[in-house]
């Protein structure tokens, strides 16, 4: 059977707004029942460990979808999201994919992480297929190639995109802005229009633009893993 690790942030505020953020729901809750509906193993694990935040924004009644009101009523999803496992309680070496979800937390929590860039190594050094979306993505921003070089430098990617980050009024919240960020690293950066599902796969690396991408970024996965 294969096995899939899901690494979400732990981060619950967005910047000094005083607006909670964390993970986005349907980032999780989509790619989660693809990859189950797949016989696919799923754990799930945090930065801390524990409850893992969720972004309230994404639990609205504008924001929910089949997938995550499923989610929201599944007795052991909650639970897997209430007893996450913690960063350092993962071995990579049991899992076949790793995947990186969104919501605006990751931009403070997957960036300068050494643990978190280390279990992110295991998979670049052994091939492993890589999945980050929307906002995930910023856990490439310090990792390094086999031969110690930028990763995402001469990659195809994609992420949430400058112009989304404007829309949902965030761009001055954030640290820093992602396109922006993957394209001064090097990265070969593309996008779909705004809001809508774009992802981009470049050999063992799958990048979703944003939440929208959720139900293409399980697919793409699931390709991938059993290709």
């Amino acid at each position: 059977m294969k096995r899939v690790l899901f690494i979400t942030t732990s981060h619950r505020d967005l910047g000094e707004s005083g607006v909670k953020t964390g993970v986005w729901l349907e980032e999780v809750a989509t790619p989660y029942y693809g990859l189950k509906e797949e016989r696919i193993h799923v754990e799930i694990a945090s930065i801390n460990g524990g409850n893992i935040p969720i972004d309230p924004l994404s639990e609205s009644k504008d924001w929910m979808t089949e997938d995550t009101i499923r989610f929201k009523a599944d007795k052991i999803a909650v639970y897997l999201m209430n007893t996450s496992l913690s960063l350092r309680e993962v071995d990579p070496s049991k899992y076949d994919l790793v995947y990186f979800p969104g919501g605006h937390g990751p931009m403070w929590d997957f960036v300068n992480n050494p643990l978190l860039k280390d279990t992110l190594q295991h998979f670049i050094q052994e091939e492993k297929v890589i999945a980050a979306m929307c906002h995930g993505v910023s856990v490439l921003v310090d990792a390094l190639d086999a031969d110690g070089n930028t990763f995402v430098r001469e990659r195809e990617i994609t992420s949430f995109a400058d112009s989304e980050e404007i829309g949902v009024g965030a761009d001055k919240l954030v640290p820093f802005l992602l396109e922006s960020k993957l394209t001064e690293l090097g990265g070969i950066y593309s996008k779909g229009n705004d809001f809508s599902s774009y992802t981009v796969v470049d050999k063992n690396l799958i990048t979703g633009q944003n939440p929208a991408s959720s139900s293409e970024m399980a697919d793409k996965m699931i390709e991938l893993l059993m290709d």
